[in-house]
């Protein structure tokens, strides 16, 4: 629930809402035909919701689009290929896209910054989408994230060159391909959460990403939190629950 009763009619008492939109805070989503949009998101778990694009259709998205903006709220939609950001752009001008990130999104309030941050790195330049839909994610969260590129194991010398900088960030975010090292070498090397990505990348024996998936679920570096094939997306969810509990925390000293 949004809003306690007893809060809600005080609202409604004062006309700073209608029956309506009462009826909205106390369920804690706005009830459309096709979308039903988690309004009390941020309030049960620390995050607002996001849309995930790939599996709908341009019109459904503009929709969507619509109804936040009606909402006054904050969208967020990711998974979107560059045809479908090219129909969207027309449709949705007041939204701004990254369509290397596959994201459209569009900031009516003002975000809350976090204390803490994230390092997202990547082992190769293939695997940048999905990097940097994490760090997309983190933004539209309020997350400072700075991303390391094309530091994997194939040279090595270049990822302990970056080691200083790594070693200040809260939590570690590394997205990896082909036979999915990096990660292994991260959580040997650093003492925060490290959060690996395993992507498509890579020849015949890649298996589009299952063999860094299963490296990274075996791997002898403990404590690795291991999301799914290019979920960038996961990653950064996963990192943003870790910064709001290591805030609530700091709040309390």
């Amino acid at each position: 629930m949004n809003k306690d009763l007893l809060s809600v009619l005080k609202l409604v008492s004062e006309g700073s809402v209608n029956p309506e939109q009462a009826q909205e805070l106390i369920r804690g989503f706005s009830d459309g035909e096709e979308v039903k949009i988690d309004t009390d998101r941020k309030n049960r778990v620390g995050f607002e919701e996001v849309v995930y694009g790939r599996g709908k259709t341009v019109a459904q998205l503009a929709s969507i689009a619509a109804t936040y903006a009606e909402k006054g709220l904050n969208l967020i939609c990711t998974g979107l290929s560059e045809e479908k950001i090219k129909e969207l752009e027309p449709l949705c001008p007041d939204c701004t896209f990254a369509a290397d990130a596959g994201i459209m999104k569009r900031i009516v309030k003002p975000i809350d910054t976090k204390q803490g941050s994230v390092a997202v790195i990547t082992a190769g330049t293939s695997d940048m989408r999905t990097a940097k839909e994490a760090a997309e994610i983190l933004a539209f969260n309020g997350v400072s994230a700075k991303l390391y590129a094309d530091i994997g194991v194939a040279g090595i010398h270049r990822f302990l060159s970056y080691k200083n900088e790594i070693s200040d960030a809260d939590v570690i975010i590394v997205v990896a391909g082909m036979e999915g090292a990096l990660p292994s070498i991260t959580g040997g090397m650093f003492p925060q959460p490290v959060i690996a990505v395993p992507t498509s990348t890579g020849y015949g024996t890649a298996l589009n990403g299952f063999t860094a998936l299963f490296a990274m679920l075996t791997s002898c570096a403990a404590g690795l939190t291991v999301v799914n094939i290019d979920n960038g997306f996961g990653a950064a969810m996963s990192a943003i629950r870790i910064i709001n509990t290591l805030n609530k925390y700091r709040t309390r000293q």
